[in-house]
């Protein structure tokens, strides 16, 4: 346990500090990989007309992802501390570093704001269509940032909380479980004619692994709201939560998403349009003033200060419990 709660914290600074670097192979992107070829395999003779049998690939394509990420993700943690503990606490350390997002979440967000406040509108498009399922090239400015804020406030729980709360629970195993999840819902869990039943047990479990967190990411955001200063308001935060918690589509997207509307006093969400066709999709919070590209860095400065929240408490929360078996131990 103490092991794990270093590597915990440390994991968690790293990620401030250096972000995803570019230039090394991410095991996300190993997983995304893995995800492609057994598509491939699994589609390739498959007749689509055949909606259960392609339900079960899909099932198959789940377990199989599942069952790699997790036997990887073990066989190298456990023989690491078998090596050596300071060598486990390096590799639990690096793999939690990898696992979180935040610093990512922000960079590439923040691309957007800086395309926006140049005035490069296309530039800006280009920047928020990396980070977005929907099309952008129609976009005006403030559907660009509408779109950023969205992505900064959703991926507050998909890409920060939501995996912190997994490595809380059951260190890198757990949390890579949970990516490979989440990563196979951003890549097969489109209700578009060629996912509807391929991805569907992707989509499904990715709803039931972030019912809790996306809501317990609202209360931190919510607690983010009242301490974050004068540009957040906890209150009308707290109030639109109440309200709009459910404008989705999704269980768990408007969960934090209704929070950082509440906070920042802006209107989100609204008909989009995905491959070429539009959505309709209910409007979350209130219009009380037209979005600014500077929101976006408004709702990065909520998102981190969420993870701060959520980080101390799953420490002090760990550390009860290292206490409370110790004593029963003893």
């Amino acid at each position: 346990m103490k092991y794990h709660m270093i590597s915990f914290f440390l994991g968690f600074l790293l990620d401030l500090l250096l972000g995803d670097p570019y230039c090394f192979p991410h095991p996300v992107r190993l997983i995304g990989s893995l995800i492609t070829k057994l598509e491939k395999r699994l589609l390739g003779k498959t007749d689509t007309r055949d909606p259960k049998k392609v339900l079960r690939k899909g099932i198959v394509l789940a377990a199989a992802v599942l069952a790699v990420t997790t036997m990887v993700t073990t066989m190298l943690l456990a023989g690491a501390y078998a090596l050596h503990p300071y060598l486990g606490i390096f590799v639990e350390t690096i793999m939690t570093y990898q696992i979180l997002a935040a610093k990512c979440l922000r960079e590439e967000s923040m691309k957007v704001y800086q395309c926006l406040k140049e005035e490069d509108l296309e530039a800006a498009r280009r920047s928020v269509s990396m980070i977005v399922g929907r099309d952008t090239m129609a976009l005006d400015e403030e559907g660009v940032a509408k779109a950023a804020i969205e992505t900064v406030a959703e991926n507050t729980s998909d890409a920060v909380i939501a995996p912190m709360l997994y490595l809380a629970l059951g260190g890198p195993v757990s949390g890579f479980f949970y990516k490979a999840v989440n990563t196979m819902d951003s890549m097969v869990g489109y209700k578009n004619d060629k996912y509807l039943y391929f991805g569907r047990a992707a989509a499904k479990l990715d709803d039931v692994m972030n019912y809790l967190p996306a809501r317990i990411s609202a209360c931190l955001m919510i607690a983010a709201s009242f301490l974050g200063g004068k540009d957040f308001d906890g209150k009308r935060a707290y109030r639109i939560y109440q309200r709009d918690q459910h404008n989705h589509a999704s269980p768990n997207s408007a969960q934090t998403e209704s929070v950082c509307a509440g906070a920042l006093g802006i209107q989100l969400a609204g008909d989009a349009s995905y491959f070429g066709k539009i959505v309709k999709k209910p409007y979350i919070g209130d219009a009380l003033r037209p979005v600014a590209y500077e929101d976006i860095e408004r709702a990065n400065r909520l998102m981190y200060l969420t993870a701060w929240i959520g980080e101390i408490l799953c420490l002090i929360l760990l550390a009860v419990f290292w206490k409370a078996v110790g004593e029963y131990i003893a």
